[in-house]
């Protein structure tokens, strides 16, 4: 089993955003001193829900200040990017890490990002399958051109190529967020394990992991391949003595957190939305994920693990808003969960 710390960079009510982006620096220096295995960063434009604009960015500031850790993005929205861009940003974070990064994709929502950026609605509602594809070329073969209805160019050579890195894999892993049927069918056929967000529960978990590999099966993906895929759960852990005093520690700060940062997303299109209950979403998370002593950790996590199948997790451990709360909630991850569950 392979645990990580999920990075959203979070801004409080109350603080500024140089300290939420200081938190998520500090969060990934101590998870490599604490033996995790991962740190996962989250993008976000606009608001304080995440102040991260460009999770590949903080991700070569991560990897240039770690030696073991594993750093990955969770994830790069797609659409808001040139998918050559952020393959040439992606290959050289292999190439120059020896092979530690992975980047997460996914289509982010239906937000004014695709205003400001250029991209457009269509983008999102549409052209994901393209620039995903396109992507993945960027990252496997020597040379790309293309010639679809979104993006159309002359061949050009991959420089650097990823397969140059001194690692077994070929490229950089790449992982997809997958929220919907559609989204777990395009990366089954293409062989891409899954990101699965911390607000479903092991049993719908479970029903994706089956979709997928139903897809992946009818696709023709290899066996050893389907059998393989590392697929990774997103959740929530808050680590004490007391479960009721872990519980206490994120109701009392995320509700805050939750209102303001969600409430501050604004469509593109001007369609309704729908926000959850900052506390009911809170106390949802309480129950779903590791939340409770150090037993409970790793008997959650185990079960999740056995229900599923999945064997990585990427874990929001700075739920309580603040910086050293957030050093020694992982510090205990490291020290009192994960020696369980190896």
């Amino acid at each position: 089993m392979r645990v990580g710390s999920f990075v959203l960079a979070a801004q409080f009510p109350g603080q500024g955003q140089g300290e939420a982006l200081h938190r998520a620096v500090r969060t990934a220096e101590v998870a490599e001193e604490s033996g995790l295995d991962a740190v996962w960063l989250a993008e976000h434009h606009f608001v304080p829900y995440g102040t991260c604009p460009s999770a590949v960015t903080l991700a070569a500031l991560l990897l240039g200040r770690t030696r073991r850790l594993r750093v990955g993005t969770a994830v790069s929205v797609l659409p808001t990017v040139h998918p050559v861009a952020l393959g040439e940003q992606a290959a050289l974070l292999h190439v120059t890490s020896g092979g530690r990064f992975t980047l997460g994709v996914g289509r982010g929502g239906p937000w004014v990002d695709l205003e400001v950026f250029g991209s457009g609605l269509e983008a999102y509602e549409q052209g994901f399958p393209e620039s995903l594809d396109l992507l993945m070329r960027w990252l496997r073969e020597p040379a790309v051109s293309a010639s679809g209805p979104r993006y159309s160019f002359r061949e050009v050579p991959v420089v650097p190529r990823p397969s140059e890195a001194l690692t077994e894999a070929p490229g950089p892993e790449v992982v997809v967020a997958c929220t919907s049927p559609a989204s777990i069918r395009l990366a089954a056929e293409r062989g891409l394990p899954m990101l699965l967000g911390m607000h479903v529960g092991d049993e719908e978990k479970a029903e994706m992991v089956a979709l997928w590999r139903q897809h992946a099966k009818a696709a023709g993906r290899p066996g050893d391949e389907i059998a393989g895929a590392a697929h990774v759960s997103a959740g929530v852990c808050q680590i004490a003595d007391r479960r009721a005093d872990a519980a206490e520690t994120l109701t009392k700060a995320m509700p805050g957190w939750l209102k303001q940062g969600l409430e501050a997303h604004v469509t593109v299109d001007g369609r309704p939305r729908s926000m959850r209950d900052p506390l009911a979403y809170t106390e949802l998370l309480c129950g779903l994920h590791p939340v409770g002593t150090p037993r409970l950790c790793v008997d959650r996590l185990a079960a999740t693990s056995e229900r599923t199948g999945i064997s990585r997790f990427a874990l929001l451990t700075e739920g309580s808003g603040d910086l050293t709360a957030t050093e020694e909630n992982v510090r205990r991850l490291g020290a009192e969960v994960l020696p369980r569950l190896r």
